[in-house]
């Protein structure tokens, strides 16, 4: 009897460590499980964080000879260095004209042109483009040979050479005088060029001549014909008679491809804030980039002109506060110097 008894506490003693073994055994398969679920979900928002953006196909993105596109050249080495998050086709035009019927069309996606400019093109694409960025401030000078200006009273009766017929260059110039009791159009004679290379081989061969350059082909005029010299700085004169900030060139995105590639157009803007700065920061590298890419002859010119451009990457409500400032003037001195009217909401690019 005691023989049975110890056998059947052996037996229970045995189903009782089986027990234990099997929870012992269950808990470790449950927490390796919560481990696997929780790994599972940790490299699931890892992926999501590191999601693709929504194109791979290179940025196509335009810009004029000069200061506008010298903060864009930079995105060239970011791109070969990796440092840039997207990739870019950037093509060089000679004039506004050349780039508007590629951006209507969908064969450009973004585009630097003069700001008047694109209030225009949104009226006439009824939206078709945003604007994204203020990429240049004010750039323009009269320079002359001799010394006879001093002042933009000393501009009437005289014959004045410009780019930029409809654009920026023509507004600024026909406000300033305007402001200062001079007819743009019976009190001076404007004389416009398609491209300031232009201008500036009138200067080379007219004893008297005077003309209203952007940078960088002041600098570039200044120092092939040490004759030359700055008259007077079209920016200084704006503010003297205005209380805005006077606006050369926006950065413009298509309106159909900044819907579909919001996250593009934002990797985008974080890319060109890089490109502006090291245009403001390295001039020597930023200098050979210009010439080697054609925005300025030499690079000699592009490093000397670099500090006196203006160049910026303004965004989101600084850009749409100086853009709407800026067009109001050009809008209340001649509606058509904007397409019309002034632009809507709809006309500025803030954000997805």
């Amino acid at each position: 009897m005691k023989k049975w008894i110890s056998l059947l506490l052996s037996a229970a003693m045995m189903l009782s460590l089986a027990a234990c073994g099997g929870s012992s055994s269950s808990s470790t398969a449950a927490s390796s499980q919560a481990a696997s679920s929780e790994a599972a979900s940790g490299a699931a928002s890892s992926e999501a964080a590191a999601e693709p953006l929504s194109t791979t196909d290179p940025v196509r993105i335009a810009g004029l000879k000069g200061p506008t596109t010298m903060g864009l050249v930079n995105l060239l080495p970011m791109q070969e260095d990796g440092s840039a998050a997207l990739d870019y086709d950037l093509q060089l035009y000679g004039t506004a004209d050349e780039i508007v019927p590629l951006l209507t069309k969908g064969e450009l996606d973004m585009a630097a042109i003069p700001a008047n400019l694109a209030a225009t093109l949104y009226q006439k694409t009824e939206g078709g483009i945003q604007v994204m960025a203020v990429n240049t401030l004010g750039v323009l000078y009269v320079v002359e040979k001799g010394d006879t200006i001093q002042s933009v009273a000393d501009l009437k009766g005289r014959t004045i050479l410009s780019t930029g017929k409809g654009t920026t260059p023509e507004y600024v110039l026909r406000y300033i005088l305007e402001q200062n009791g001079i007819d743009p159009d019976n009190d001076v004679t404007i004389e416009f060029y398609s491209e300031a290379t232009e201008v500036t081989a009138q200067m080379a061969v007219a004893e008297d001549a005077i003309a209203v350059l952007p940078q960088p082909y002041v600098t570039s005029a200044s120092m092939q014909d040490d004759t030359l010299r700055v008259a007077l700085d079209l920016t200084e004169e704006w503010d003297k008679v205005c209380d805005t900030q006077l606006i050369t060139g926006v950065t413009v995105v298509r309106t159909e491809y900044a819907q579909e590639h919001p996250d593009v157009v934002e990797a985008f803007l974080k890319d060109y804030t890089a490109s502006v700065d090291a245009a403001n920061n390295d001039l020597d590298g930023t200098a050979a980039l210009c010439e080697e890419q054609g925005v300025v002859a030499k690079a000699a010119i592009a490093k000397a002109a670099l500090p006196n451009c203006n160049i910026v990457c303004i965004t989101g409500d600084e850009m749409k506060a100086d853009a709407a400032g800026y067009l109001q003037v050009l809008y209340d001195a001649d509606p058509a110097s904007v397409g019309g009217a002034m632009p809507d909401d709809g006309f500025y690019w803030m954000g997805a």
